[in-house]
């Protein structure tokens, strides 16, 4: 297994190292406030929310290959983690901590034996649909999520419907000078997006904020701030756990397992698609077991690729890795000197700047594209988008992988198939493959637009009867188009054997055209060959009509 390191990184230029940078401070500004609020999730002291965005950010800058990815603490990971932890040992405390590293560790291992086997290209059956309605539901997810403390509104519940519902039921109590300082912070964002968008204005309102705070006193004002945040460096040990309490964390590191493959890879997918970026999933779960396996060395907790931190670094104008390098130097320096400062900060600022970054997350203009390209795709992904809202990210997740294969599944089980018909000047054209209709008399060339299996070969068989039956003079020669076909299963090759056979006694001659290597291994394996004939085989549609009668192969498509 080679490893390549900083693929995220390379090429670097002196401008862009300085456009990264920048972005890269700017992502701190919002990112480290919000470190802490997931390390509150998670039940972990707060100072370990930072250890998240220090080594696990520089391990996956190093040993990663997207480069937009931000690898640090993420709600969905750190919701499973405190689900089952809590049960275990009491939050924030040194078991605690050690169990919380302990899955972190397991997590690793478990993503390095993906790398190793290569289960990357489980992220090839997420289609772009689904992803801008994946996108969508997050955006609508973390959106409502900040409502509450936007409106000084206490939200307890970790389901976006039950949240909607507490929101609803406390709307007499909304705090009025924090929904104003919410209204102002969001509004100021969204309108400088949109006329300055690379004005760094979250940065401006996070540390306004803490200024405006601690001048103001608006703790005693009743509007909330994040209060004390202990400071200093994390100290590298491995977590000491006994096997029977790891036997147990391996259910918890399998579920954050399966939402960071799928998280990550949904996200990482998301933006190299909008840039036009290759993907190299397999190397990204090297750096994600990379980036856990700090995390837990480091006393931190499970890390993510985090949807919500890489659309704020992308909206910071955050193009590499260089950035999230960073994002934890700036990390370091407030572990180290600025970490006072921190508990001046109102949640609402913090809510603010997240709300508008899930705004973003909704892709209004390829929705539209969708409704006037693809009903039927738009529909996908407004249902992936309410099934996050409704069931949650990792459910979510995993109902948008079903939903892209079962939309592949649908296009392969009815595909496409035609047939050449006479047209103007004589020449041959492709029509869809109705009865009644003929290539020439006694000719029928048929267009099968998939692979042969077990769920269409019914499909192949019921429709070549009903063109040989309903044609207009009895059918001679019977010419499959086999461009499309690339491989047949055994229940498809049953059934064309069967359908040649028949064919064959009603002295119709079954020709399969443009047959390619792998369709003729195919055919041999399961015995179609002998049954249509060797002869009857062939690598053009023009050596295939020519067969049939000399004349015929200069008509054909090519």
């Amino acid at each position: 297994m080679a490893i390549e390191l900083l693929r995220g990184i390379r090429p670097l230029t002196r401008a862009s190292a300085l456009r990264d940078a920048l972005a890269g401070a700017t992502l701190a500004s919002m990112n480290v406030p919000q470190l802490l609020g997931y390390a509150r999730i998670a039940g972990m002291p707060a100072v370990t929310g930072l250890y998240t965005g220090f080594l696990p950010l520089i391990a996956f800058a190093l040993f990663g290959a997207s480069r937009h990815l931000v690898v640090a603490a993420d709600s969905a990971t750190a919701t499973i983690l405190a689900g089952r932890l809590s049960s275990m040992a009491a939050p924030s405390s040194a078991e605690y901590v050690a169990l919380a590293g302990a899955t972190a560790l397991l997590t690793a291992g478990l993503l390095l034996l993906a790398r190793i086997f290569r289960l990357g290209f489980l992220a090839d059956f997420l289609s772009r649909t689904v992803l801008v309605g994946f996108l969508a539901g997050v955006g609508m997810q973390v959106g409502i999520a900040m409502l509450g403390d936007m409106a000084g509104l206490s939200i307890s519940s970790p389901r976006t419907t039950e949240q909607v519902r507490q929101i609803v039921s406390q709307l007499g109590g909304i705090h009025w000078p924090t929904l104003g300082i919410s209204a102002l912070v969001a509004a100021s964002i969204l309108i400088f997006r949109r006329y300055r968008p690379h004005w760094p204005v979250p940065l401006v309102a996070v540390v306004g904020g803490i200024v405006a705070s601690s001048t103001l006193h608006f703790a005693a004002h009743g509007i909330a701030v994040i209060g004390p945040v202990a400071g200093g460096l994390p100290s590298l040990r491995l977590p000491l756990v006994n096997w029977t309490q790891v036997l147990d964390l391996l259910p918890v590191a399998a579920s954050c397992f399966a939402i960071i493959v799928a998280q990550s890879a949904a996200t990482s997918r998301a933006f190299a698609e909008r840039y036009r970026e290759r993907i190299d999933d397999d190397t990204n779960l090297l750096g994600l077991a990379a980036a856990n396996a700090a995390a837990s060395l480091s006393g931190a907790f499970v890390v993510n690729g985090s949807l919500t931190q890489t659309a704020m670094a992308d909206q910071a104008g955050a193009r590499s890795q260089f950035a999230q390098l960073t994002f934890a130097v700036v990390v370091l320096v407030v572990l180290l000197f600025l970490s006072r400062w921190l508990q001046y900060l109102p949640h609402c600022v913090l809510a603010s700047v997240v709300f508008t970054i899930a705004c973003g997350l909704v892709q209004g203009r390829a929705l539209l594209d969708m409704r006037h390209e693809s009903p039927g795709e738009l529909a996908l992904a407004i249902v992936t988008a309410l099934a996050v809202v409704t069931v949650g990210v990792e459910n979510g997740i995993l109902l948008a992988i079903a939903l892209s294969l079962l939309r592949h599944v649908r296009h392969s089980y009815r595909p496409h198939t035609m047939m050449l018909a006479p047209g103007d000047g004589g020449r041959w054209l492709p029509v869809p493959a109705q009865p009644g209709r003929e290539t020439a008399p006694g000719l029928i060339v048929y267009r099968f637009g998939a692979d042969l299996f077990y769920a269409n070969d019914h499909l192949f068989v019921d429709e070549t009867h009903r063109l040989i039956g309903a044609a207009p003079t009895p059918v001679r020669w019977f010419v499959v188009d086999a461009a499309a076909i690339t491989d047949i299963d055994y229940s498809a090759g049953r059934s064309v054997c069967d359908l040649c056979d028949e064919l064959a006694k009603r002295g119709v001659r079954v020709i399969f055209a443009r047959v390619n290597p792998y369709l003729r291994a195919d055919m041999d394996r399961h015995r179609i060959t002998p049954v249509v004939g060797a002869q009857n085989l062939f690598e053009t549609l023009h050596e295939a009509l020519a067969a049939v009668h000399p004349d015929l192969g200069a008509r054909s498509e090519t």
